[in-house]
C-alpha cells in the first residue's frame, strides 16, 4: 500500500514516515502544499494524509481539487482544527476521516489501516442501484442525490449516510447504529462528527421551502423521511 504524506511540521512528517514504512507501507512525503498536490494528483496512492495547513496550497484546497477532478482516493487530515464548524469544512472538501494533533501514534495507524481496508474491500455499488423517498432520490453509484430538479453532489460519507437514511426510512436509528454503519470499530468518530456530517447533509439536500426530511430525535438519534417526526 501506498501513503502520501504532507505535511511542513519536518519534525512531525519524517518520524511518522519512518513509523509508517516500519509498518510496512510505502510512503513518499512533501513539505509544502504546492508538491503534495503535484503527487496527489498522480494518482498512484492508496491514501493521503493531508496537513490542513499548508504553504502554497493548504490540505482542503489539495482536497477539494482532487475531488473535482473524480479522484476518490481516501483522505485523512491531520489538523490543529477542531471545532464542528471546522470538522464539517473538512468533511464537506471530501475527507474521509479527521484526526486532531495532537495525537496518539496508535489512534493514527488504526485509522490508516481501517481507511485502507475499507478502501480495497469495499463492494461496488450495483450501477442500476437507485433509492427514492418522496421527492428525494439517490444514485448510490454516483454518489449523486436528486431534489425539486437540482442534482445534489455528495460526498462519499454523505453518500453512505443518505443511503442508510433512506433505506430505514421512518425508523428511529440511533447515534451507535450510524456510527456502526459508516465507520468501522477501530475508526469510530467522537459524536459531533456525526452532527456535523448530519448537519452537512441537511444543508444540501433541504433547501428552504422544502420539506423536511432528516428529523433530529433529541438525546437519542435521527429519523428520515417526509412523514417522520421528533416524537
Amino acid at each position: 500500500m501506498k501513503i502520501l504524506l504532507v505535511d511542513d511540521e519536518t519534525e512531525l512528517t519524517d518520524p511518522l514516515s519512518r513509523v509508517l514504512t516500519r509498518e510496512g507501507y510505502s510512503v513518499d512525503a512533501a513539505y509544502d502544499g504546492i508538491n503534495g498536490r503535484k503527487l496527489a494528483q498522480t494518482g498512484n496512492y492508496d491514501l493521503l494524509i493531508l496537513d490542513w495547513m499548508l504553504p502554497g496550497n493548504t490540505g482542503l484546497e489539495i482536497c477539494q481539487e482532487l475531488r473535482r477532478q473524480g479522484v476518490a482516493t481516501p483522505v485523512l487530515f491531520l489538523t490543529a482544527k477542531d471545532t464542528l464548524d471546522d470538522r464539517v469544512e473538512g468533511l464537506d472538501a471530501g475527507a474521509d476521516d479527521y484526526l486532531v494533533k495532537p495525537f496518539e501514534l496508535r489512534e493514527l495507524l488504526a485509522r490508516v489501516r481501517a481507511l485502507l481496508r475499507r478502501s480495497s474491500s469495499q463492494a461496488p455499488v450495483t450501477p442500476t442501484s437507485r433509492l427514492t423517498v418522496a421527492d428525494l432520490e439517490l444514485d448510490c453509484e454516483s454518489q449523486i442525490a436528486y431534489r425539486q430538479g437540482r442534482a445534489i453532489e455528495l460526498s462519499e460519507k454523505e453518500s453512505q449516510l443518505l443511503q442508510y437514511f433512506m433505506e430505514n426510512t421512518s425508523k428511529l436509528l440511533t447515534h451507535t447504529q450510524i456510527m456502526q454503519n459508516l465507520w468501522q470499530d477501530d475508526e469510530q468518530p467522537s459524536s459531533n462528527v456525526i452532527a456535523a456530517l448530519v448537519r452537512l447533509l441537511r444543508r444540501k439536500i433541504e433547501l428552504p421551502g422544502e420539506t423536511q426530511l432528516i428529523h433530529s430525535v433529541y438525546g437519542k438519534g435521527y429519523r428520515f423521511g417526509a412523514g417522520a417526526d421528533s416524537g
